[in-house]
């Protein structure tokens, strides 16, 4: 069913319906009344008339259509782009309702506009999906009226089904990108570190030669050579450029992580921490791999620095989805002492609400940082934050606050236990957690942990 009639028509009859009321009074009104009506009758079909009379070529008066990319990046603001062109030979007024998947809940995509003869209106709005998945769009519907504006043209364009995937954000790893090729990062945060010492790393000693810097030269070896008589006594260390160090983010996919934030759960900022992390370490001539895990074993990305190695990360998050049950370090410590066999930087994503849940992860985590350096990342509770910075104004209030602060204690507490153990640890709001998570890597990079 294309047509419809506008609340104007529905005005006008109201009026109608008025008029013949007062002419039961009134009988001189009634002739009047019939006139209007008949006026009434002839510019509906007048209007009607206009909005269904065929246009030069058979086309189709109206044309629309809706522009966005083939995936939406979760928790970012997508653009989308709806074209509509008249070919009326006249004005008109429209009405754009664009049906939007359901998991955005929202009833006000709905737009009005005015389109000249010949012309293509552009409406542009957003979307912040904040679940991973698959999202189904509808039709693009346009009401368009003449200037009477007393009865109004359905069209519907683009087919009813269309699946559009929402990935981790890659707006956001493209935002960081851009801003690291311009040296630009310090505009969303991040800290620019001096790094401490030479990007190199001792390969091999071989003999003096004229040119040689005298700072380069092995005291000790060249003193074993002399000793033994051998020719070339004078030997110097000889450095290459640095050699890609791997990079792990360990993702955890428990309960824990199912806390929600702003729309997004812990999971997904994590994930999409992930994905700007791993495309930062490329950048620095680094390699990035990826575990996730749980209760059971879950995907492993090895570390490489392969051309579509970032696409594969991408995949990957794209498909993890949080469990219901405890996460199981035992057998992320199994894991990684079986798929990662040099050291690396370990990013552990994860949230420990209270002391004692880190201390029962202790032993692996302690055990993990033997072997790598380990980074534990864990988010601050920022609704607590916002209750204590709220004033006190009933003593019940008093009490929750100071239960609040206890918990806030808390966290800070569990960083002080990891770094007695020797663990680096990062308290973090979800906001923040991208920014601060590329400030600690490139710290140890600037400081040679790495």
């Amino acid at each position: 069913m294309s047509f419809f009639l506008t609340p104007r028509f529905f005005y006008l009859c109201t009026a109608l319906i008025t008029g013949f009321i007062v002419s039961f009074f009134l009988p001189w009104l009634l002739g009047p009344m019939l006139l209007l009506l008949g006026v009434a009758v002839l510019l509906t079909l007048l209007d009607a008339l206009l909005l269904y009379a065929p246009v030069a070529g058979g086309a189709s008066p109206v044309f629309g259509r809706r522009a966005l990319g083939e995936k939406l990046a979760n928790g970012s603001d997508n653009d989308v782009q709806l074209f509509i062109e008249s070919r009326y030979r006249f004005g008109i007024q429209v009405e754009v309702i664009d049906e939007i998947p359901h998991q955005f809940q929202r009833r006000d995509v709905l737009f009005e506009a005015t389109i000249q003869p010949g012309q293509t209106q552009v409406i542009k709005y957003q979307l912040r999906p904040t679940k991973r998945g698959e999202y189904e769009f509808g039709a693009l519907n346009v009401y368009a009226a003449s200037p009477l504006r007393l009865v109004r043209r359905r069209f519907r364009f683009g087919r009813a089904g269309q699946v559009v995937p929402v990935y981790p954000s890659f707006l956001q790893m493209r935002q960081y990108e851009l801003l690291a090729i311009h040296n630009r990062l310090t505009e969303v945060g991040v800290k620019r570190i001096r790094r401490v010492g030479q990007s190199t790393e001792f390969e091999q000693i071989r003999p003096y030669a004229s040119g040689d810097d005298p700072r380069t030269i092995n005291w000790k070896a060249s003193a074993r050579r002399a000793t033994g008589g051998g020719a070339d006594t004078l030997v110097v260390n000889h450095f290459q450029d640095e050699r890609a160090q791997q990079v792990y983010c360990l993702i955890d996919k428990g309960r824990v992580m199912r806390m929600p934030f702003e729309g997004l759960s812990l999971l997904d900022y994590a994930i999409n921490a992930t994905l700007v992390m791993s495309n930062i370490a490329l950048l620095k001539h680094d390699k990035a791999g990826l575990i996730t895990f749980s209760n059971k074993p879950g995907a492993v990305v090895p570390a490489e620095r392969r051309p579509g190695h970032l696409r594969a990360i991408l995949e990957v998050l794209y498909r993890q989805k949080t469990q219901y049950l405890e996460t199981d370090y035992e057998l992320l410590y199994a894991t990684v002492r079986a798929k990662i066999k040099q050291r690396s930087l370990l990013i552990l994503f994860t949230n420990f609400e209270t002391l004692q849940g880190m201390e029962r992860q202790l032993p692996y985590l302690r055990a993990l940082s033997k072997a790598h350096l380990l980074l534990v990342v864990f988010f601050e509770n920022t609704e607590l934050r916002t209750y204590l910075d709220a004033p006190a104004e009933t003593t019940a209030y008093v009490y929750n606050q100071t239960i609040a602060e206890k918990f806030q204690q808390e966290k800070r507490q569990i960083v002080l236990e990891l770094q007695r153990y020797g663990i680096q640890a990062l308290l973090t709001p979800p906001q923040l957690l991208t920014v601060n998570t590329i400030n600690k890597y490139l710290e140890f990079k600037a400081r040679g942990l790495l």
